[in-house]
């Protein structure tokens, strides 16, 4: 059942597992734990729907490149899936065999153990279990790349697909506007003993379960440890270790632009990196869009006037000597666009700051920043990109200046995929939760969610994330065995 904790504070006294965040992956942790006879509650800090005195709980100061924080992420129930675009690529065997060319370590666990929960994931995301990925365009005759191929999702909104089920399933208990605030840890026994939760008011309370696990996204997650003071006095989270580092974006670049061959057709054009390239260049994956600009309209007279001079200055080769008059590109002419793999990098951080914010809790800051390794990446593919449009006949590419001067300043745009800050890894040298998602010097709390992502791939992150939910959902169920604690 929902209930709005604002007004209706009743708590169980205990649960089998207590879940922080509402979103997909929280979402789908609760039903499927639920489903197999648990005490479940889940605790979304928003309401039913956008609100701002919750979303201005997300507002955090960025350094380095700009990452967006709080316009791209949704408090409410469903989280972000509220306005996800519905893009699913499936991660390959490639990205858990290769160690990224950086100092720290791929994946702790094989590609198999997410394969073996892509149809249970592609079932949950509404995708059509017998059509396969689709590639999208003709591939480039290269070694160097392919023909991207994906699925869309119409895409699923987890708040309303999932509306009945979490008001019916036996067991669970969902609650809005109930913010988690801290993490209780005792270090005698080395388990989180509770999570305090809070309405707007600041009325707080302690909600005990046996295991706990965060599902509030990359910057979310990484905040929660990071305001533990318990954790923090029991040396589970320290300022030189792994919580909150790591923070990884795919990277939007604007390459450059293109003039097609006449005859070539005008669709829109997506590649993706093969591994020989990735082993060649030692370099990140990385898809390319090649799409012409759309006219851009105006009305009335001016359409007119402005048509007339687009007209005469593109013909005469003179369009960038009228940028006074209006900025346009001229027909035929395309952009090239891209969703690149960022490395994991220590550096690249949330950390916290000195402010609090309306419910008593350290605010963050977002640090985004590219390592050399990334833009030897962006170089590498913008270079072959326009060494295969010209060799293949095409047409012909322009590169921005900064894509092959390392030494330029690069601007970069977030695609909204936060990922990292709470690393898997086989030690805690490496990385914040084990292989179980289990975060190190604990016995009881998890992580969810693509902040537990050791390296971003090429690949939208939402349908890998919930592989490895499904994956977490069945180490758990086995983890508290088949009878003690059963619902009734």
């Amino acid at each position: 059942m929902i209930k709005d904790y604002q007004t209706q504070k009743d708590l169980r006294d205990h649960y089998d597992f207590c879940i922080v965040g509402a979103g997909p992956a929280g979402i789908t942790l609760a039903l499927r734990l639920a489903g197999n006879g648990w005490r479940v509650v889940l605790l979304e800090g928003g309401g039913r729907e956008y609100a701002a005195y919750s979303q201005n709980l997300y507002k955090c100061p960025s350094t380095g490149l700009d990452v967006f924080a709080e316009e791209t992420r949704l408090r409410y129930l469903g989280g972000t899936s509220n306005h996800w675009a519905g893009r699913c690529r499936p991660f390959e065997p490639s990205d858990f065999a290769l160690s990224p060319p950086v100092n720290l370590p791929g994946w702790p666990i094989a590609f198999s153990e997410m394969e073996r929960n892509l149809p249970a994931a592609m079932a949950i995301l509404d995708l059509p279990l017998d059509s396969g990925f689709k590639t999208v365009n003709a591939a480039f005759k290269s070694d160097e790349f392919e023909a991207d191929r994906f699925l869309l999702s119409p895409p699923t909104r987890f708040a309303q697909k999932y509306a009945k089920e979490l008001e019916e399933t036996e067991g669970l208990d969902v609650f809005i506007n109930c913010n988690c605030v801290d993490l209780d840890f005792d270090s005698n026994t080395g388990r989180i003993t509770a999570v305090v939760v809070s309405d707007y008011e600041r009325q707080q309370e302690r909600v005990s379960a046996k295991q706990f696990i965060l599902a509030t996204g990359a910057i979310e997650n990484a905040r929660q440890l990071l305001n533990s003071k318990s954790l923090a006095a029991a040396g589970v989270i320290t300022e030189d270790g792994l919580v909150g580092r790591c923070f990884m974006e795919h990277l939007n670049i604007a390459l450059g632009t293109f003039i097609l061959n006449e005859g070539e057709s005008r669709e829109a054009r997506q590649f993706f990196t093969k591994d020989a390239f990735v082993v060649e260049h030692h370099s990140g994956k990385g898809n390319v869009t090649a799409s012409l600009v759309s006219a851009v309209e105006t009305y009335g007279r001016l359409a007119a006037i402005k048509g007339f001079f687009e007209n005469l200055a593109c013909k005469a080769g003179m369009a960038h000597k009228i940028e006074f008059i209006a900025k346009f590109n001229c027909p035929g002419d395309g952009e090239l666009g891209t969703m690149i793999e960022q490395f994991p990098n220590r550096n690249s951080r949330v950390s916290l700051t000195q402010e609090h914010d309306d419910l008593g809790m350290r605010m963050v800051n977002v640090h985004w920043e590219l390592a050399p390794e990334d833009r030897e990446t962006i170089k590498s593919i913008g270079l072959e990109v326009a060494k295969c449009f010209a060799e293949e006949g095409l047409g012909y590419v322009k590169l921005e200046e900064a894509v092959y001067d390392v030494s330029l300043p690069l601007k970069v745009v977030p695609h909204a995929h936060h990922m990292g800050t709470t690393r898997m890894a086989s030690s805690p040298e490496f990385g914040v939760v084990d292989e179980n998602s289990k975060v190190f010097g604990t016995h009881n709390l998890y992580v969810a969610g693509s902040s537990v992502f050791a390296t971003a791939g090429a690949s939208n992150p939402t349908m890998p994330l919930l592989q490895l939910t499904l994956r977490l959902a069945d180490y758990l169920n086995h983890q508290m065995g088949p009878a003690a604690g059963r619902y009734s």
